[in-house]
């Protein structure tokens, strides 16, 4: 568990560090920060695949969503219709390149990476469509820094994460509960008498 804790502290400070920097990083920084450490925090936390095959499918997954807004810039109409044309292409595209990929690339995962971008540049994007070659990279180099640094907090965790969900579902205490349980210390190897 003071794994856990340490990961956590670690990242509100990186995310708090983020927000005092947004004077050199950026304002949009200020904006996304939480968003972004959040997704990138559950994205190095969940034990599924190795942190590259992680980091990969969210990266999909945001380029399938900044695609979607391209799409709606350039050919579709800006109504409901152009949106829901914009949100099924994205999604499809998620769901081809997890199944594509027979999962090493997680679905999850990239469903994360489009819900950052989403989460990112919806209101910018709706404030003004006609400026998404010069607003979209300043939002979405935003949201992949906070991503990024939610990320690097908390990857190395994962495994650790799995062996204490694993210990939980066959009642037996975690990896990190052995380490100080006296029960499970190494016997002290004898010493022949002289």
């Amino acid at each position: 568990m003071i794994r856990h804790v340490l990961a956590g502290a670690f990242l509100a400070v990186l995310a708090t560090l983020t927000v005092l920097l947004s004077g050199v990083l950026g304002a949009e920084v200020q904006g996304v920060a939480l968003l972004g450490a959040a997704l990138g925090g559950a994205l190095g936390l969940v034990p599924d695949r190795s942190p590259g095959q992680r980091a990969g499918a969210f990266v999909v997954g945001f380029v399938a969503a900044w695609i979607g807004y391209l799409l709606r810039a350039l050919a579709l109409p800006d109504a409901p219709s152009g949106r829901a044309v914009a949100v099924l292409v994205v999604l499809l595209v998620c769901l081809a390149v997890g199944a594509g990929t027979r999962g090493r690339l997680p679905l999850w995962a990239t469903l994360l990476g489009a819900a950052a971008m989403a989460g990112s540049y919806e209101a910018p994007y709706a404030a003004d469509p006609s400026g998404f070659a010069t607003t979209s990279p300043v939002f979405a180099t935003a949201v992949l820094l906070t991503a990024g640094a939610g990320f690097l907090a908390t990857a190395l965790l994962g495994p650790a994460v799995q062996l204490d969900r694993e210990a939980e579902r066959q009642g037996t205490p975690g990896h990190a509960d052995l380490a100080r349980d006296p029960r499970h210390a190494r016997p002290a190897t004898a010493t022949p008498e002289a």
